[in-house]
């Protein structure tokens, strides 16, 4: 007669216990939930604003020793601490703030009156066939022949005043943001004209609801390139005939061989043009929020 045994009966609290990971009975438990974080943002340990500062800032720091040792004489290029001590001169005295606010009136007639030329024509141009036929060669003509070129024709016949210190600013200004603004109505894309087309939209609903939406892209491009334009075409404009303004100031430095006074004009410049690209930059993405973009990696 054979004896059955049962199998052992494990003490309390052991069996299946989710106390006890190793158990058979146990449930397994879940993964550990690691942030993953962008490899651009593991990478950037430094502060953006100190990395764009440090290319200028080591280009400033290697002058300033080649002007030391001697390699930079005072006759080819004065020191930044030179070049410091007359900026702040200049500014005490009261001549370069004069010198910017006439240079900064020029570049603003100019760029309002080329930013009406440009944008108008490209407007005739690009809504109409006709307006192209008649307007788009012509700009094409005149678009390559050197504005600088212009300047003894415009004194001829707008005197030695300002006019033609303005015409040469219109002038450069207005072929950039032609022919942006032009690309921009022409790059519309032609489903959106047939869905509102679609939706009841005439010519004028046309376009002021997706042909200059669609273009106002490419004009803040043009108009960044125009501003670039605008402030060479001022240093070429004051350089003839001026009597105040940027450009003079260069003129009489460079009479009495004052390299310290050019290179602080031409920081005035870069600075001038640096600040419109910032104001146009964010004028930018106030217009353009509803465009996404890719920012770097």
């Amino acid at each position: 007669m054979s004896v059955s045994h049962a199998p052992p009966v494990p003490p309390a609290g052991k069996q299946g216990s989710p106390a006890d990971p190793d158990s058979p009975g146990s449930p397994a438990s879940p993964p550990e939930l690691v942030p993953l974080v962008p490899s651009s943002t593991r990478r950037t340990r430094v502060p953006r604003w100190l990395r764009r500062t440090s290319g200028p800032l080591l280009l400033l720091a290697l002058w300033q020793v080649l002007t030391s040792v001697g390699v930079l004489t005072p006759e080819v290029l004065a020191s930044p601490g030179t070049i410091a001590g007359v900026g702040a001169d200049l500014v005490s005295d009261g001549s370069l703030p004069a010198a910017m606010g006439v240079s900064l009136q020029r570049v603003a007639v100019g760029l309002l009156c080329g930013v009406v030329v440009g944008t108008g024509l490209a407007l005739l141009s690009g809504l109409f066939r006709v307006g192209e036929d008649l307007v788009d060669a012509s700009v094409q003509m005149l678009r390559t022949v050197p504005f600088v070129g212009l300047i003894p024709l415009f004194i001829i016949w707008f005197g030695i005043g300002e006019a033609p210190k303005v015409a040469i600013i219109t002038l450069g200004v207005s072929f950039p943001l032609y022919l942006n603004v032009y690309a921009g109505i022409r790059g519309v894309d032609s489903q959106l004209i047939e869905a509102g087309v679609s939706l009841g939209l005439g010519r004028c609903g046309l376009v002021r609801h997706v042909v200059l939406p669609g273009a106002l892209p490419s004009a803040m491009t043009g108009l960044r390139y125009s501003l670039g334009i605008a402030w060479l075409a001022l240093v070429f404009a004051e350089q003839i005939n001026a009597d105040a303004g940027i450009g003079f100031l260069m003129v009489q430095a460079r009479d009495f061989l004052r390299t310290d006074v050019i290179v602080v004009c031409l920081i005035v410049y870069a600075f001038l043009g640096l600040l419109a690209d910032f104001v146009v930059r964010s004028l930018e993405r106030l217009l353009l929020q509803w465009r996404p973009t890719f920012t770097g990696r």
